[in-house]
């Protein structure tokens, strides 16, 4: 476990604070006001910034197309194209992966082409769940976990950080460098200048000929440091653009007029859904689901499509929140803390493998690095069983038997349906989007639509349950090295507005200390706020 001392040894490595992504957003300092008392004004603020992302994906589309193609050409000579990222980018690329294997089980291609796609994170598919802690901190686990997974000359890496400075992915990123001769994609959210001027490992790649870079700075997010909201959207989205839009087998490729108008069309109907459905769609389950876990009770949520984003957002709101993450029975540190508020199972599955199945698109993968830690072997991975009956089996035990309510999400027909004890709501999905040329653009914008809602819709959930304050991440749990400095900042900020000033180093030793004497469900951010106030 790491020290105060070893963390402040690093020096300015962790310290982000002057990132576009770590900074307050301007338009919902009173965020956590709204969530409690004025849903409809939260809701549609937060849809006001996602649209704005959604501009940054449409001021990139040569960028895209050039990518598009850069994937054609590595699939016609016979490569593949490997998805990297860390937390919130590690879910998106397993998403991504998982929508190609969809598409080409769709039209018809062999299980061959569906390894053309490998998306990978920090931690092994286990990190899914929950993060594997300080995994994202280390270059040389980036690169070993790339070279394990076969990457080799003329493959094509695409990675994803929404700060542009993960250790991770920084170090997969020039292992593809010196191993392929394509070219990796770096795609990031924050501004070539502050990068290079601040943080030497992001120099290095902006300043690297051999490795391509795509800028999507997008700037502060809703939920200040909560790039699992703006950041990876648009990493998502245009990762996912060019790679569902590519032929993965001899075709007629379309103009690029053509394919202009396919992205122009995802981006305008997304921003017409988030503007005019999104108060009256949310506002009733947020409410709903607020008041079960005030009140001591749990939530199930059932999945028959869509699996990976729900799963995603579902798993993503124990780190930004102090919330127990989903665990088994042999998770002996996470069975300490208090049941999760949540849990998931896939309604179709009736094995736990077969869940794994489903939710991935294929079998689980498992790092199984001994040396490093256990949770990376495949009996940690296999031990979650989310299968309706294996999931409900393991709450009753987990929660001595407390009431669950089902929230159910799922396409029927045309429609994106979600079921909440008495509360249903539907949106009628569009159809033929591109023509009907492309449907796993379809399927793309379905699960970027849903994504935006549920994360939404979590993070009020959150704002009624008092897990932020204003719109700072006060609950967040540092488990690595930019979370460390992120509760290290957001504890200052708040000493600064009582009018108490502490170094930055003297809050890094408090926090350390306040972390080793509360639970993981607790928050460090305010513990350690009121040790430094009253010493």
């Amino acid at each position: 476990m790491q020290t105060a001392k070893e963390f402040l040894a690093t020096g300015a490595k962790f310290q982000l604070g002057f990132l576009e992504t770590e900074k307050p957003h301007p338009k919902t300092r009173d965020l956590s006001d709204w969530a409690a008392s004025d849903l409809p004004r939260a809701i549609s603020t937060l849809a006001e910034i996602d649209c704005h992302a959604l501009d940054v994906v449409g001021s990139k589309f040569e960028s895209i197309v050039e990518l598009r193609s850069e994937i054609e050409s590595v699939w016609s000579n016979g490569h593949r194209v490997f998805l990297c990222g860390c937390g919130a980018t590690g879910r998106l690329s397993l998403a991504l992966e998982c929508l190609h294997k969809e598409r080409v089980a769709q039209t018809g291609g062999s299980s061959d082409a569906g390894g053309l796609v490998i998306g990978f994170m920090a931690g092994g598919d286990v990190a899914l769940v929950h993060s594997l802690e300080g995994f994202e901190d280390f270059p040389d686990y980036g690169s070993r976990h790339l070279r394990e997974l076969g990457f080799r000359d003329g493959d094509l890496l695409i990675s994803c950080t929404e700060g542009g400075e993960t250790p991770y992915v920084i170090g997969a990123t020039e292992e593809a460098a010196r191993s392929s001769r394509r070219n990796p994609y770096f795609l990031y959210c924050n501004p070539d200048e502050i990068l290079c001027q601040h943080v030497e490992r992001s120099r290095r790649v902006i300043e690297n000929a051999t490795i391509k870079k795509i800028n999507l700075t997008v700037g502060p997010m809703a939920l200040a440091g909560s790039t699992r909201m703006q950041a990876s959207t648009v990493l998502q989205l245009s990762v996912g653009l060019a790679l569902l839009t590519a032929e993965w087998r001899p075709a007629g490729n379309r103009s690029r007029r053509d394919i202009r108008e396919v992205y122009d069309a995802v981006l305008s109907l997304l921003k017409k859904y988030m503007l005019q459905e999104s108060v009256r769609f949310l506002s009733p389950f947020i409410e709903r689901e607020a008041s079960e876990y005030l009140a001591g009770r749990y939530v199930m949520y059932g999945v028959n499509t869509y699996p990976i984003t729900v799963f995603t957002d579902t798993t993503e709101r124990a780190p930004t929140f102090s919330l127990t993450p989903f665990c088994h029975r042999d998770a002996e540190r996470l069975l300490k803390l208090k049941p999760s508020l949540c849990y998931i199972y896939l309604s179709e599955a009736q094995l736990a493998l077969e869940a794994w199945q489903k939710l991935l698109g294929r079998p689980p993968r498992s790092l199984n690095w001994q040396d490093v830690d256990q949770r990376t072997l495949g009996r940690y991975l296999e031990a979650f069983d989310f299968t309706e009956k294996g999931a409900r089996a393991f709450r009753q035990w987990r929660t001595s038997g407390a009431e669950h309510s089902d929230f159910l999400i799922g396409r029927h027909d045309n429609v994106l349906r979600w079921e909440f004890q008495d509360l249903e709501r539907g949106l009628i999905l569009p159809s033929g989007l591109a023509g009907g040329d492309y449907p796993a653009v379809e399927s793309l914008f379905a699960h970027m639509l849903l994504k935006m809602l549920l994360n939404i819709h979590s993070t009020l959930i959150m704002g009624r349950l008092n897990r932020y304050k204003r719109n700072l991440m006060t609950w967040v749990y540092p488990t690595n090295g930019k979370l460390i400095d992120r509760a290290t900042r957001y504890t200052r900020t708040l000493l600064h507005e009582d009018g108490i000033e502490v170094s930055y180093d003297d809050t890094v030793r408090a926090l350390f200390e306040v972390k080793q004497k509360i639970t993981g469900n607790d928050s460090v951010v305010l513990a350690t706020y009121e040790y430094l106030k009253t010493k």
